[in-house]
């Protein structure tokens, strides 16, 4: 059980990181880069289509990846 789920861990682990490495860049030009984007600072926009899709996949993925590794904790302590 525990190698299943070790092999999980890592095939989850992986997956986000090509989510991560997916997600579309925030940064609009390089003066944003050295200014740190403090004018988009309060203006909130709502993430859509492959944005929208890419960020429940990730936090989807990094939730799994703290639940296998959460129960793979307990069946080591017991």
């Amino acid at each position: 059980m525990t190698n299943f789920l070790t092999g999980a861990l890592l095939v989850v682990g992986f997956f986000i990181i090509v989510a991560v490495m997916m997600q579309p860049s925030k940064q609009q030009d390089a003066l944003s880069a050295l200014s740190g984007g403090a004018t988009d600072l309060f203006t909130e926009r709502k993430s859509r289509g492959f944005e929208a899709v890419m960020r429940r996949v990730t936090v989807v993925l990094g939730g799994l990846w703290f639940v296998i590794a959460i129960v793979l904790m307990y069946l080591a302590a017991h």
